[in-house]
């Protein structure tokens, strides 16, 4: 058997549920493997396949493969329950509410979505909300197992010095990219309900009403919402400076005035402090992300455009002193692919579709006008497109290609490591696959 696809991602997520709904339509659906108390079924397994094979990337595993990989994430499940590896429910909240923003994107509606799944909104998120915190989970035993694992450029050229030279990979076209970004404001309208709100939240609690019971019913955070608004101890520098600076100003029962933070406006309680730490709870109201004022960020941006054509500012720089994205902001713009970390991205199909078809549009050197913008966590927002550079397609060499081979490398070692890991875990946990999957030689050892 060849080498199991070990390490995880959540990134298709939404295409998988996807095609489970499909794949339950074409198969019986029974559990072909479990592990303690938790199955694999038929349609999972399937599922995982057609998304490779319709992904269209090549070296698609076999179902033997993905069984294999399959079991060992029960199997990292399985080991978390009893290491005790937790994931915070704010997390699961956090992912989940991005994740349904792309659905929201991709579909263009709520309506959409209900009827493209035929299920309600709050069906779908029970079932994302489970897959999440499962895949969560197994990414945190994942980073667990192999966080210590390193390479060494020896090791990079080492390995490429073993693939023969009639199998180097060819690489397809790649490029590089940068925005700009800027989120999107909200309205007067939009920010003056919200503060009455929680203000009024803010005069019924000091009347006499439960804190708890008011942010159980009301607040956007349903991570800790669900508890009442808990949000647990906090070390110092841990929460946005706003709600930390706010919280920390308050005394142990006293409320706060409306807090803003990139998350939203926030009524705040401090519960404790102890030492570096602080104990508070909050009820979290957020503004309607469709319906923000793009008019100043649109404006903003067209004039920060025309400095970069005249040459007036350089790109790189206007992006870290005006972008509002993070994540880009001081590698002055640049966006990364998230499989390699390099500025180069390939362009074929793994591109997001959107940002493949304006490229195709465009020249390099080139920027965009300003155009709408959903950033990873689901917010509005508008941001230029800088196509900085397209280098062509070309074998594999170290020169151009050692943070990509590094990458190979690295996971190579990192997929032994899980290898070594599985073998001694194996047998610390009840596992059963099917007669039908017998040939797979799952629990005769990896790698085969």
């Amino acid at each position: 058997m060849k080498k199991p696809f070990y390490l995880l991602s959540l990134m298709g997520l939404l295409l998988v549920m996807s095609f489970s709904m499909q794949a339950q339509s074409l198969v019986i659906d029974k559990i072909i493997a479990k592990v303690d108390n938790h199955y694999i079924l038929k349609s999972e397994l399937e599922a995982q396949y057609q998304q490779y094979l319709q992904s269209g990337q090549g070296n698609t595993p076999t179902r033997c493969q993905l069984l294999e990989s399959l079991i060992i994430g029960k199997v990292m499940l399985a080991k978390a329950e009893i290491d005790s590896v937790l994931i915070d429910d704010k997390k699961v909240e956090m992912e989940l509410s991005s994740r349904m923003d792309q659905m929201e994107q991709q579909f263009g509606s709520q309506k959409n979505i209900v009827e493209a799944y035929g299920k309600t909104i709050a069906s779908l998120k029970d079932e994302l909300r489970s897959a999440i915190k499962e895949q969560l989970t197994t990414r945190k035993m994942q980073e667990k197992i192999t966080g210590d694992v390193k390479v060494t450029p020896k090791e990079v050229r080492k390995f490429f010095e073993s693939i023969p030279r009639d199998s180097l990979p060819y690489l397809p076209s790649e490029v590089e990219v940068g925005h700009i970004v800027r989120l999107a404001k909200v309205t007067k309208n939009q920010k003056e309900e919200l503060i009455k709100k929680l203000l009024d939240y803010k005069r019924r609690v000091e009347n006499g009403e439960d804190f708890a019971e008011l942010a159980k019913l009301h607040s956007e955070d349903l991570g800790s919402g669900k508890r009442g608004g808990d949000l647990g101890f906090a070390k110092r520098g841990q929460m946005v400076a706003p709600f930390e600076a706010a919280a920390l100003k308050l005394k142990p029962n006293q409320l706060s005035d409306v807090v803003e933070s990139e998350f939203g406006y926030h009524l705040i309680q401090l519960l404790e402090v102890r030492g570096q730490e602080y104990h508070a709870r909050h009820i979290l109201l957020r503004p309607d992300y469709q319906k923000m004022d793009l008019t100043e960020p649109t404006s903003y941006l067209d004039s920060i455009r025309v400095l970069v054509q005249r040459d007036s500012l350089k790109f790189e720089k206007a992006a870290q002193l005006h972008s509002e994205d993070k994540g880009t902001q001081d590698a002055g713009g640049m966006l990364i692919d998230p499989s390699t970390r390099s500025i180069k991205m390939p362009l074929d199909g793994s591109m997001e579709s959107g940002l493949y078809f304006t490229l195709d549009s465009m020249t390099v050197g080139t920027l965009t006008k300003p155009i709408q913008y959903r950033t990873e966590d689901g917010r509005t927002a508008v941001r230029v497109l800088y196509y900085k550079a397209k280098h062509p397609p070309h074998f594999a060499n170290l020169e151009d290609d050692f943070q990509k081979l590094a990458t190979i490398t690295l996971n190579r070692k990192r997929n032994n490591a899980i290898e070594e890991w599985f073998a001694k875990a194996k047998g610390e946990v009840f596992i059963y696959i099917s007669d039908e999957y017998k040939d797979c030689n799952v629990m005769k050892g990896t790698g085969q």
